[in-house]
């Protein structure tokens, strides 16, 4: 044993030296702790980063009125006077025959919309120090809620069924930058409808939704609601294809109701795939796939939800609503027909359909709801470069020129000018983009009748029952189970002053 250093002999030192020199030699290198031995702490940022749009325009700006008692709220509308055109000019001591007056009944059911949740006891205790949980979902249901809400406002379907659509017209083109394989036989194609919630809810991934089966919270017996899609077209069978650079092109005539359309294509006499989804009634395919979803899945029509109301779009698209509908001409199939510039500073189709709401009802919309890609398109159209100013286009100024020579730049039409209306700014019509309408339609809505005393405070409305409210249900297991619900309808007075274009191409 050494007592001291001094008695290290010179052999002792050198092995000592060469030891610390090498050291992964595997003595020293495995000891002591490092970060990858996982004795640290984890830094978690709380509470949880809620990372989603709740974006509701349309249900932020409706007035919600009671509901009172009943299954749902009618009303009795009187629509025209003086229906038999009696003229006014009567003889001197006589009176005037007795004008006929036009009137309907109309009604809308209550209906609820509800989201449930759940929350064990031990992911309670699990997230104590992070968020208070319970609170935290409440508030996720309820924006659930409001974005389910916003949906049906806008898109709920109950009385619009879609039906089964012409079996599509399909060219078979040769040398047009595709790679369709060479099939003798040809091949077989068909198309299906989706209406606001089908083309939501449908996917190439996931494929068109049909009717959905859900299972209540309770354990309660199962119910259903159509997701939204048609049925199954009849199968075209296209020309035989070579294979050099072959493509596809699918149209099929345009569907009431309908926002988009899903694609099925597959080899003659085999399965029909699915192969896009437009939101034009046409397409044009360069390629086929079999991995998609299969026509068969398409058992029947499921465009409706009898559990729900008619939204803005099923108002206007209902038999007998009188609303202003116009369909974009199919144009080339896969490139459909985009909206027109008029060179004078408008869009054709605005204007007429602006004209046509004048002229029948003496109104104009107060607002009109784009995609962005209609957004940007009806810019584009209207603001046009310097040279093309001799078409009809308008020639924006640079903003915020810096000193340095720096500008930001860049313009977008946030207004419309009513050319078919009566005086001052309610001839501008601001243009909003919706997060949730899909590209290729657009919707005109009014917000107020200018008809005197038409005891019409809002022509849109929401009547509750019973607005927003949680349950906490009883406990029954080792889960804290909560639901967020509203109960009203949605009414729409006068469905003549909405106005659908639709099929537009991004063109």
């Amino acid at each position: 044993m050494l007592e001291n250093l001094s008695q290290l002999s010179q052999e002792a030192v050198a092995e000592f030296k060469k030891a610390v020199s090498a050291p992964d030699n595997g003595i020293l290198a495995k000891t002591g702790v490092t970060q990858a031995t996982g004795l640290v702490a984890y830094n978690l940022q709380a509470p949880a980063k809620n990372l989603f749009p709740v974006l509701t325009p349309i249900r932020n700006k409706l007035p919600r009125k009671p509901g009172n008692a009943g299954t749902g709220a009618n009303w009795k509308r009187v629509t025209a006077i003086n229906t038999n055109s009696l003229r006014g000019f009567v003889p001197e001591g006589s009176r005037n025959g007795v004008m006929a007056i036009a009137t309907d009944d109309k009604s809308v059911p209550f209906k609820t919309i509800g989201m449930e949740d759940a929350i064990t006891y031990e992911a309670e205790r699990a997230a104590q120090g992070f968020e208070d949980i319970r609170a935290t979902q409440a508030q996720r249901l309820l924006w659930a809620t409001m974005l389910e809400e916003e949906f049906a406002i806008l898109g709920s379907n109950l009385s619009v069924a879609l039906g089964t659509p012409t079996a599509p017209t399909v060219v078979a083109a040769d040398a047009d930058s595709g790679t369709i394989g060479a099939q003798a036989g040809g091949y077989d194609c068909a198309v299906v409808a989706l209406t606001h919630a089908g083309y939501l809810a449908s996917s190439l991934a996931g494929g068109v939704v049909q009717q959905v089966s859900v299972t209540p919270a309770d354990g309660g017996a199962a119910f259903t609601y159509g997701g939204g899609s048609s049925a199954l077209s009849a199968i075209t069978t296209s020309a035989a294809t070579s294979g050099g650079a072959s493509t596809l092109k699918l149209s099929t005539p345009v569907v009431a109701g309908a926002v988009a359309y899903a694609w099925y294509v597959g080899v003659h006499s085999a399965a029909m795939k699915l192969q896009a989804i437009t939101t034009i009634n046409s397409v044009k395919l360069t390629a086929v796939t079999t991995t998609h979803q299969a026509s068969s899945a398409i058992t029947a029509d499921y465009s409706l939800n009898l559990l729900g109301y008619d939204g803005i779009l099923s108002s206007a698209w209902a038999s007998g609503s009188n609303a202003y509908i116009y369909n974009m001409a199919t144009g080339t199939a896969g490139t459909g027909t985009g909206l027109t510039a008029d060179n004078a500073g408008g869009i054709s189709e605005i204007d007429a359909m602006l004209e046509s709401m004048w002229t029948n009802y003496k109104l104009g919309p107060t607002t009109l709801y784009v995609n962005a890609q209609e957004a940007v398109n009806i810019t584009k159209k209207l603001l046009k470069a310097p040279s093309n100013v001799g078409s009809g286009g308008v020639v924006v100024p640079l903003m915020g020129v810096a000193a340095g020579g720096d500008f930001t730049a860049g313009a977008m039409v946030s207004k419309y000018l009513n050319k078919y209306a009566m005086g001052g700014n309610s001839k501008f019509i601001p243009i909003e983009i919706h997060p949730w309408l899909p590209a290729g339609t657009m919707a005109a809505v009014t917000e107020q009748l200018p008809y005197p005393i038409n005891n019409v405070p809002n022509v849109m409305e929401m009547l509750m029952r019973q607005d927003y409210y949680q349950i906490e249900w009883p406990q029954r297991t080792r889960k804290y189970e909560t639901g967020v619900y509203a109960d009203g309808a949605f009414a729409h007075y006068f469905p003549p002053s909405l106005g659908i274009i639709t099929n537009i191409a991004n063109a």
